[in-house]
């Protein structure tokens, strides 16, 4: 009668080999997964910070003042990586107020800073100026990180331009009824444009 043979130290040792290569292709796969799932789950939360980034641009550009409630003096400056307005703040029970309002592009992270709300066009100027040269202490609120660049347009005489026309005076010789967003962030092959009507148009 034969008695059971066991394996020999090569099989063995190749059963042991190909165990191994099982773990490590099962472990890469792993990581595979884990992987896309956190650059998924990153992706989803930069969507969701643009979206919320620019619907407050939208509430802003909807409350935009109108421009000739001020005069001469201007509602409205833009350029590359920063837009500064006036909007009109609406509260139960109170007159309608002015705020300035900033939107800066400031190390990857895009920034809104707002003022104080005010009826006093005095008081509105030095808002202004604070708020055009960055002395404005308010405080800003950070609306997304992992933003590589802004830029913004007007809608003037039926198109886009990055400046407005001026007069001589300081003043758009034609209204400026839109301002156009395009945002660049990181993990998008393509920036999100976004256009924006001012005021109550």
């Amino acid at each position: 009668m034969k008695t059971a043979r066991g394996f020999t130290l090569v099989e063995l040792l190749v059963a042991i080999g190909i165990l191994a290569m099982v773990a490590v292709l099962g472990w890469r796969g792993l990581d595979g997964i884990v992987r896309a799932r956190v650059a998924l789950t990153d992706q989803m939360e930069m969507t969701r910070g643009m979206q919320l980034a620019f619907a407050q641009l939208q509430s802003d550009c909807e409350h935009a003042v109108d421009a000739t409630m001020l005069g001469r003096r201007p509602f409205l400056l833009q350029a590359e990586n920063r837009i500064t307005l006036v909007r009109t703040v609406f509260n139960e029970n109170e007159p309608a107020r002015l705020q300035v309002i900033a939107y800066r592009l400031v190390d990857g992270q895009l920034m809104r800073r707002e003022s104080s709300a005010t009826r006093d066009l005095v008081e509105l100027d030095a808002l202004w100026r604070a708020s055009i040269s960055d002395t404005d202490p308010t405080p800003p609120v950070t609306l997304q990180g992992g933003v590589q660049s802004m830029g913004v347009l007007v809608w003037q005489n039926n198109t886009w331009k990055p400046q407005p026309d001026m007069t001589p005076g300081g003043t758009p010789t034609s209204p400026i009824t839109g301002v156009q967003v395009v945002l660049a962030a990181r993990g998008y092959p393509q920036p999100l444009t976004k256009s924006f009507l001012l005021g109550s148009i």
